[in-house]
């Protein structure tokens, strides 16, 4: 069998992410990156994450601080001044920014990955980002990614190409459910909840999109919850 040739994962612990993962697995290595920014359920995500390393075989991996995001504030995610919303869905219907959204942060994740794919000779960057049924994030949408690789080819040596590759934008969470099954992801290993790190609290904004996935999927959800409420 042809040398698999390495690729650079982000790797939240969350749903999109392990996907992702499964999926360059088929035809690359795994080098994947999982950032702590300060987020509320920190510890949590970062036990997914190992979790998720081992089980998918990755070849490499690396975590990094950026916790200077939560100096800077703005989102429910860093500030525990500003209450994380029930349900949210509301907000993302009438096309507002909910104030999950931790201003410009997909950017700071892809910076870091972008580095460390040129360090390993990496032409890929993998990057979980969903843009029809998420939670109305800006940094989700096609445009954005685009952008961002015109910015690393202009940022990086000559000889570097690195393709920002986003295989779920264009899913529904529920077709995102059955992709993973399909492929046997380590669904059950993932963590999605904004605010808990023992039992997920089922009635925040990414529970209930969670929730309403496995629900339209026709497949249980493998994590308990404190409240289970599809949204």
């Amino acid at each position: 069998m042809a040398h698999k040739a390495m690729a650079v994962v982000l790797l939240s612990g969350g749903m999109d992410s392990c996907v992702t993962a499964a999926i360059a697995a088929r035809d690359h290595r795994l080098a994947v990156l999982h950032s702590s920014y300060g987020q509320r359920t920190e510890a949590r995500e970062k036990l997914a994450f190992e979790q998720i390393a081992d089980f998918l075989g990755a070849a490499k991996r690396l975590h990094v601080e950026q916790r200077y995001m939560t100096a800077i504030g703005g989102s429910a995610l860093t500030d525990r001044t500003i209450a994380v919303p029930r349900a949210g869905l509301v907000a993302a219907q009438k096309g507002e920014v909910p104030v999950t959204y931790v201003p410009f942060r997909n950017a700071h994740f892809l910076a870091a990955a972008v580095s460390w794919a040129e360090t390993l000779g990496a032409d890929k960057v993998f990057i979980g980002a969903v843009e029809q049924d998420s939670s109305g994030y800006p940094d989700c949408r096609p445009a954005y990614y685009q952008a961002f690789e015109a910015v690393v080819d202009a940022g990086t040596r000559p000889q570097t190409r690195i393709a920002i590759k986003t295989p779920l934008i264009e899913l529904s969470k529920a077709e995102i459910v059955r992709r993973g099954a399909e492929l046997g992801a380590p669904l059950h290993l993932t963590w999605s909840c904004y605010e808990a790190e023992e039992q997920a609290c089922g009635l925040c904004d990414s529970c209930a999109l969670r929730l309403r996935a496995f629900e339209q999927a026709g497949i249980k959800d493998p994590l308990p919850y404190a409240t289970a409420r599809a949204g």
